[in-house]
């Protein structure tokens, strides 16, 4: 039987963090013209500020969230799955671990987005209970914004 456990990365989880990102949305790179958002953000920053969660499975870490909490919401600013692990429900035991943390916290609502170009996203979150509420340019980024209420 497998077991998972997610836990706060911690400064020593950098390498392995910045490698399951990176290989989670390489193939973004070429659909978007640019590297995606979450390859470029400072993760090391996101771990000493205790956002980045990771999902382990058997001592590997096979996926991550990083959380930040707003006064209205929490941001599900990235998930990432190995691909390695994709199809396996890790992305939803991620997803599912951010509700509880929102409940936890009393935010009424979870909030995310997603590249325009990323469209498998845009209907796993719809599917998951998401609704679309803006789209932006952020950072040069074409991104959709979505949020689900928590009832």
């Amino acid at each position: 039987m497998d077991s998972d456990a997610i836990r706060l990365a911690t400064a020593g989880d950098l390498t392995v963090v910045e490698e399951v990102v990176n290989s989670a949305y390489a193939h973004y790179t070429a659909r978007i013209g640019r590297k995606p958002g979450p390859m470029l953000d400072d993760h090391a920053a996101r771990i000493a500020a205790g956002q980045t969660h990771l999902l382990e499975r058997d001592g590997a870490m096979l996926g991550l969230i990083v959380l930040i909490p707003q006064p209205d919401a929490l941001l599900v600013e990235n998930v990432a799955v190995s691909p390695a692990a994709q199809g396996l429900g890790l992305g939803r035991r991620l997803m599912d671990f951010a509700e509880t943390r929102a409940r936890a916290a009393g935010l009424p609502r979870l909030r995310l987005y997603t590249h325009v170009a990323m469209v498998e996203n845009q209907a796993i979150y719809a599917r998951l209970g998401y609704a679309e509420t803006r789209r932006v340019i952020e950072a040069g980024l074409h991104r959709i914004y979505m949020e689900k209420p928590l009832a």
